[in-house]
């Protein structure tokens, strides 16, 4: 039984997958679900260069923190409409930490994740964010096939 479950999102399709399965092992148990996406703090000169050509009072929309917002709205919508109580945290950092880092704090006993990375040679040179919550995780973790 899980009272507590935490879900990463990047608002990319697979994510999504995961996100409505988390949302369905919620509602099943009566679960809080929180979801998460992380972004980096810092802004790559190109996207910054795009952002200095909005107007000012309109330039907070174009940062990351502010992208990570609207992903995060968006999942929060399905999951409200299946009646849901949904919390939703941005936070900047690397992804595997930032969900993990949650995950402690809110005492979920439940982390879902999306298995996308979890192939090829990057997974064993650099490591992925599945990988790296599965091997990390104080709790429970279901890595939901995506791909």
């Amino acid at each position: 039984m899980y009272s507590c479950i935490v879900v990463g999102t990047d608002g990319s399709e697979t994510a999504a997958e995961a996100v409505r399965q988390a949302v369905e092992l919620a509602r099943i148990h009566g679960a809080r679900l929180h979801l998460v996406s992380a972004y980096s703090p810092t802004l790559r000169a190109k996207l910054q260069a795009e952002r200095e050509l909005l107007p000012e009072d309109e330039r907070w929309m174009a940062s990351p923190g502010e992208q990570a917002e609207r992903v995060l709205a968006e999942a929060a919508k399905g999951a409200q409409a299946s009646g849901l109580a949904v919390e939703t945290h941005a936070e900047p950092g690397d992804p595997a930490e930032v969900i993990i880092e949650l995950a402690e704090n809110v005492d979920a006993e439940l982390i879902v994740v999306g298995n996308k990375g979890m192939t090829g040679i990057t997974r064993f040179l650099l490591g992925s964010v599945p990988s790296k919550v599965a091997h990390h995780a104080s709790c429970s973790v279901l890595i939901v096939r995506t791909t």
